[in-house]
């Protein structure tokens, strides 16, 4: 999401007439804008080590300009300036668009401009994008969070889940595809919670199913569901619709029922397991991933045992693993029995070492299978010196493809190449062993269809809200 967030800035101060600097530290920048993050501890303290880092430029360079925004910025409001009172400009989630005016605002009044809304101005996919990729891009079908787990401030940050319709997601996807992207990824805090505003249950399932009637689209993801509300008809359409990939990011967060509840998640370990395994009947070869987090406050060491039990039961594919940060103003961060640093980080241990052999020997199933890899990359540290390029398998992991010599001739990202896997390791799989076929990225002129149309009555779901 905040990437997401990251290129629709890009995309506004581009139309405001700004151009992105050469020198991407900001010491030769006239302007530098922060999108922070609130999740972690870690996001305040490099926020504020960077601005440190700045004061000096800023001071060196009249004129110069830093905008802080994000999470952080809807958490801290004045705090920023009173860390970093050389800031210009700090804005929040909910006023994205503000930045360009803001920034004119600081500089024609000459002192710094704060403003945090308490709601949405505008969603942030109905503003400009400058993309990283021409080929893949972030589609937000909602924005915010009506669940209340006690260790995560993003609902206080981002408020509450606001959906879009249905047509205006669809619109969106159509246009980005008449410019190129064949693999498009739907965000959302809670994406399975999708059509609650209008009235709609079922509507990510139908969402999945309509994106699968878009010609050009060859990739369509989505991150993060609830199990909460993670129902059957989301993994028929999973199953069924074939640009649908076959990857699933599932936050577990713990395989303890006692931590689980303390945490406020709305489902216990048996529900959860319940989930994989329909998913994997489904689609006995998807590649399903997870969040956890280790040391939450009255985290008993039996209670750990059961997360190892439950990794052991899931064989995830892969886990984001974190070790518990109390986040001021969340009902977590002042709950008593809060685990010790040394205790949390022995666990961590175990934990990153128990997934990293399942995720290792989940790898090795794959050699000598053929992979079907979106490339994205080039000349990484172990791609030039083996004539590699790198992308994605259709489910989510990371491949690293001989192309043999010069490898980037021939080939550009966009590119599709199937290529059979001959080495695994726990975080990627390396296919030396011939590319069989290879589908060139068709670019902006590939397809003709018009970048847009109004949504089909199927599409047209629930009563629009006064």
């Amino acid at each position: 999401m905040n990437v997401h967030d990251s290129e629709r800035l890009s995309g506004l101060l581009e139309r405001a007439g700004y151009r992105r600097a050469a020198d991407q530290s900001g010491r030769e920048a006239d302007l530098v804008v922060f999108n922070t993050c609130a999740v972690r501890e870690n996001a305040d303290n490099r926020l504020y080590g960077n601005l440190s880092q700045l004061a000096p430029v800023k001071t060196a360079r009249p004129g110069m300009q830093i905008a802080v925004g994000g999470c952080l910025a809807q958490k801290d409001q004045a705090a920023v300036l009173q860390k970093a009172p050389w800031v210009d400009v700090v804005f929040g989630t909910h006023n994205l668009a503000s930045l360009p005016v803001l920034l004119e605002r600081a500089r024609h009044n000459g002192e710094a401009q704060v403003e945090i809304l308490d709601a949405l101005a505008n969603f942030p996919s109905d503003l400009p994008s400058r993309r990283d990729s021409a080929f893949s891009a972030w589609v937000s079908i909602s924005v915010g969070c009506d669940n209340s787990c006690t260790f995560c401030i993003v609902p206080s940050l981002r408020g509450k889940e606001t959906d879009r319709r249905p047509g205006d997601v669809l619109a969106e996807i159509e246009a980005l595809v008449a410019e190129g992207v064949t693999e498009i990824t739907l965000l959302g805090q809670n994406v399975n919670s999708y059509g609650r505003s209008f009235g709609d249950a079922l509507a990510f399932g139908k969402l999945l199913r309509a994106c699968g009637r878009v010609e050009g689209l060859d990739r369509v993801r989505f991150t993060s569901p609830h199990p909460r509300d993670f129902t059957d008809d989301v993994i028929a359409a999973m199953a069924e619709t074939p640009n649908v990939c076959p990857q699933l990011h599932m936050p577990m967060q713990s395989g303890s029922d006692a931590v689980l509840r303390s945490m406020r998640r709305s489902y216990r370990q048996a529900r959860y397991l319940d989930i994989i395994d329909r998913v994997r009947a489904a689609m006995p070869h998807a590649a399903i991933t997870t969040d956890i987090i280790v040391g939450f406050p009255g985290e008993t060491e039996q209670d750990f045992e059961q997360t190892l039990d439950a990794v052991r039961r899931a064989r995830f594919a892969s886990a984001f693993t974190f070790q518990y940060s109390p986040r001021p103003g969340t009902p977590a961060a002042t709950m008593p029995d809060q685990i010790p640093k040394a205790v949390v980080q022995q666990r961590y241990d175990r934990l990153i070492e128990l997934q990293e052999q399942i995720s290792w020997d989940d790898n090795k199933r794959l050699v000598g299978a053929d992979v079907e890899v979106l490339v994205s990359t080039f000349g990484g540290k172990k791609d030039a010196a083996n004539e590699r390029i790198s992308g994605r398998a259709r489910d989510g992991r990371l491949v690293h493809v001989g192309a043999g010599a010069p490898s980037p001739v021939g080939y550009q990202a966009g590119d599709v190449v199937t290529a059979r896997v001959s080495y695994a390791a726990p975080h990627h799989l390396v296919a030396d062993g011939g590319i069989s076929a290879h589908q060139k990225w068709r670019g902006p002129s590939g397809l003709t269809k018009p970048a847009a149309k109004p949504a089909t009555p199927l599409l047209s779901i629930g009563r629009r809200p006064a």
